[in-house]
């Protein structure tokens, strides 16, 4: 059946497309940002989620860990209206600080050139940001404590377990979005439609979250900085927080992680791998943050597409989750915001067709952000201390330096434009290929060069 279009005007914008009722299953960063697009676009929102409102939460399971935001998810906060009050309480980092085996420290910086750098932002202070700006919009409505039980994406109805399963809801909705995280209770139903590809991938490494406290009301390592003690198989990194304190995460072998039974293990594996953190995170606090729980998974998922007919959409994590390493998951979630409300706006363009063009504008991007996530766990942990590493990174930043619109080094492109991801790819092995040819016409020259100066003699 055609849609019929019908403009209405929102903002002063034309839109194709008449209002629509459209539930959100997931209230966190994704979410909360797709309920501020949605009603920016004069559509009727409930959002869903099935945990406390995390404003008024008196416990937050676990850490209110902080995230790196980047050019695209500043570019997604820009559009409605938020990048000015989340830059004005992040920590920006200007580079890398590299923590070797002995405890001395060497900086990598992000871009020398323009002096760009990445904000460490609280996920909790985020969410809360977003949650507060659709306050604010009389079309959208929360509800809290609101599990998804079944969807029938079909004719858009929705059953919910709420406040915690003592009685049952149900809804209906003219599209159904995603936004539920890695372990998608839409994508779930998604998957039992012919057509629909999944595939998931778990690494062989887990990760713990430690912390290193303030000490007298100060930083105790400089904060501008990603902090990384790369060590071949595993490694920790930390972020400022807005108190002083860094967030760690050591991520490591689960096998690594099994041979560690008694804090007189614990404290030994740290003295050889990590000898300059054990005084600032502390003995005490060190044996009883690694103690406490256990490490947890980290997952890669890729699916295709990332709609169903008219009725449904996936965002964020619900359609790629990744690998942390490239601190690009918030940042592709929100650009996901950015593509599909760009994609809305469009003249004669109807719900169904956008969902469309959002699946065949983002599956490759999407894809080849989790490819480079993985890539990059290596990369941290192992390449960052390598010399031809610190040669290569040399290299691409004296290039851009003098050709900045001909040579954008891989990271700088991921991190600090919005060029799709996979030309990010695509440009860092033309890259390579360049110099693999001109190192090849190097050394040829100098093989003929030193021939030549040898038949002379």
């Amino acid at each position: 059946m055609s849609q019929k279009i019908v403009s209405v005007n929102v903002n002063g914008t034309n839109l194709s497309i008449p209002p629509l009722k459209v539930v959100i299953i997931g209230g966190g960063l994704v979410g909360s940002l797709a309920a501020l697009n949605f009603a920016r676009n004069g559509h009727n929102v409930h959002l869903y989620e099935y945990r406390e409102d995390i404003r008024t939460a008196e416990l937050v399971q676990g850490r209110s860990i902080n995230l790196a935001l980047s050019q695209r998810g500043r570019k997604a906060l820009a559009e409605v209206g938020l990048e000015e009050e989340v830059l004005s309480t992040a920590i920006p980092m200007r580079g890398r600080m590299l923590h070797d085996i002995k405890g001395q420290t060497s900086v990598v910086l992000y871009d020398p050139c323009t002096n760009q750098c990445l904000y460490s932002v609280g996920r909790k202070h985020l969410n809360e940001i977003l949650l507060n700006a659709g306050e604010k919009f009389p079309n959208i409505h929360y509800h809290f404590l609101h599990k998804l039980k079944s969807a029938n994406l079909q004719d858009g109805s929705m059953e919910f377990q709420c406040d915690y399963g003592e009685r049952q809801e149900q809804d209906t909705a003219d599209l159904i979005v995603g936004c539920d995280g890695a372990y998608s209770a839409v994508r779930q139903q998604m998957s039992k439609s012919s057509g629909f590809n999944f595939s998931q991938e778990y690494i062989e490494h887990g990760y713990l979250e430690l912390c290193i406290p303030a000490k007298n009301d100060e930083f105790q390592m400089p904060p501008n900085y990603l902090h990384i003690w790369p060590r071949n198989e595993f490694m920790m990194i930390a972020l400022p927080n807005q108190d002083k304190s860094f967030t760690v995460t050591l991520s490591m072998p689960f096998k690594v992680f099994a041979g560690i039974k008694t804090p007189k293990e614990l404290l030994e594996f740290f003295q050889k791998y990590y000898c300059d953190a054990v005084p600032l995170i502390g003995e005490e606090l060190l044996i009883k943050d690694f103690f406490k729980s256990k490490p947890q998974f980290l997952l890669s998922i890729k699916c295709n597409p990332f709609h169903f007919g008219d009725k449904a959409l996936l965002l964020g994590d619900a359609a790629h989750a990744m690998v942390p390493y490239y601190g690009q998951g918030m940042n592709a979630g929100m650009e996901d915001c950015t593509l599909f409300f760009s994609i809305l706006r469009e003249p004669n363009m109807t719900i169904g067709r956008a969902l469309e063009k959002f699946t065949e504008s983002r599956v490759k991007d999407a894809h080849a952000i989790c490819d480079l996530a993985m890539y990059n766990y290596v990369e941290m942990r192992d390449l960052t201390k390598r010399f031809s590493f610190k040669c290569r990174k040399l290299l691409d930043t004296t290039l851009f330096r003098f050709f900045p619109n001909f040579w954008v080094p891989l990271y700088n492109s991921v991190s600090f434009t919005s060029m799709p991801y996979s030309k990010c790819i695509a440009n860092r092995q033309w890259q390579d290929e360049v110099l693999k040819k001109v190192f090849y016409v190097v050394l040829s020259s100098t093989v003929v060069i030193t021939g030549a100066i040898y038949l002379v003699k």
